[in-house]
């Protein structure tokens, strides 16, 4: 029999046969492992399992996981420990919302870039949902802070380049909530991001019957504080699910070599078969379709610092913010 895993803590799992919602307790038996390599968490939520339903002998019901069935995508990243292991954030989704805040808390370009890198890489569809736009919009979209359109655009421009698509919410005044609803609908899908970013709050607002815990940011440090635990998948009413994560401080890069490093930067993608040289690292090579896209201002020079980061990063299979 097959359900889908929509919670996991620690060794017990909570499983359900989508789209129905009928969730039951099971466990694993032995030590499963993936193709991917060693992992923390080898079952994750949105994995589609198959699994056995045996009687005890007192009588009672004992669901066991036996196989983890082939992933058609996962957003992954490395422990947050010094060891070589990595963590499985989602699996099988159809859609991830990257949330960023513009500066409560502020936005961490590595942070966002290595993010991006691992959707492109494990075949995740991501969008960028920019949260608390009511700091400085109001629910026309007309700029109520002067000063902020021109640092708001620069950021926007960085990604629009690139080719995601970016959303302005507000939980507070509901600017666009119903729009991000319509796009969960009859969908599974994971919101992600820092500490502070207010994904459950987001959650929430898309369905009030939820309620999940939120928390303040500290005003102190502007970094949040973990509300969400455990990763957990919920139904909404609108149709589809929708899977809560804990804040990420961090994202480490999993087994990336730096000869593929450039086809997960799309808007490199899109150019480098032009390059004079194939491979082409985009560093010092002449005639590099990458490097005159950086100058004639197509591709950012933002997004190309963090790629140059990236291949120099000697710790990038570690978490970096």
């Amino acid at each position: 029999m097959k359900a889908t895993v929509v919670k996991h803590t620690g060794s017990h799992y909570l499983l359900s046969q989508l789209p129905e919602w009928n969730p039951f307790m099971a466990v694993v038996k032995g030590k499963l492992r993936l193709s991917q390599g060693e992992s923390t968490n080898p079952i994750a939520v949105g994995d589609l399992v198959e699994y056995e339903r045996d009687e005890t002998t007192k009588g009672e019901t004992l669901c066991t996981i036996k196989e983890v069935l082939p992933r058609k995508n996962c957003i992954i990243r490395r422990s947050t420990n010094l060891s070589r292991q990595n963590h499985v954030i989602a699996a099988n989704v159809d859609c991830i919302f990257l949330i960023l805040t513009l500066s409560f808390p502020e936005i961490k370009q590595q942070f966002v870039d290595r993010f991006l890198v691992t959707c492109e890489a494990y075949g995740a569809p991501v969008v960028i949902l920019l949260n608390k736009v009511d700091l400085y919009l109001d629910t026309n979209g007309e700029y109520i802070q002067e000063g902020v359109k021109e640092e708001v655009e620069a950021f926007k421009n960085i990604y629009l380049k690139a080719g995601y698509d970016i959303i302005d919410v507000s939980v507070k005044n509901g600017y666009n909530i119903q729009k991000i609803r319509e796009l969960c609908k009859d969908k599974i899908v994971l919101f992600s991001g820092q500490s502070g970013v207010g994904k459950s709050s987001l959650v929430n607002a898309i369905d009030t019957a939820l309620n999940l815990k939120t928390a303040d940011i500290s005003s102190a440090h502007l970094q949040g504080k973990h509300t969400t635990t455990f990763y957990e998948m919920h139904p909404i009413s609108s149709g589809g699910f929708v899977i809560d994560s804990p804040g990420i401080r961090g994202f480490g890069l999993v087994d990336f070599s730096k000869d593929e490093l450039s086809n997960y930067f799309p808007e490199m993608l899109r150019v480098e078969d032009e390059c004079k040289f194939i491979p082409c690292t985009h560093t010092h090579e002449p005639g590099c379709a990458v490097k005159k896209g950086v100058e004639e201002g197509t591709i950012s020079p933002e997004r190309y610092a963090s790629y140059i980061a990236m291949l120099e990063d000697d710790n990038k299979y570690r978490d970096s913010v």
